[in-house]
């Protein structure tokens, strides 16, 4: 089962992905996100890993929508 993420940790990773692919990641980007996964992680119990691995799953790899077929 896909662990819930907050809109804002989701929207974070969104800007570090973008930054990603321009070629502009700054650290302080990097950092927001990173804090944010361990805040998230320590508030729901999960582990920061699994927290760190279904926010680049959902951002990186999205599932297609299952309504576009």
């Amino acid at each position: 089962m896909a662990i819930e993420l907050p809109d804002d940790l989701i929207a974070l990773e969104r800007s570090a992905w973008a930054e990603i692919q321009a070629g502009t990641l700054t650290v302080e980007t990097a950092q927001a996100v990173q804090e944010r996964i361990t805040a998230f992680a320590a508030e729901s119990g999960e582990s920061r890993l699994a927290v760190e691995t279904e926010l680049k799953r959902q951002v990186r790899h999205p599932e297609p929508d299952s309504d576009a077929a």
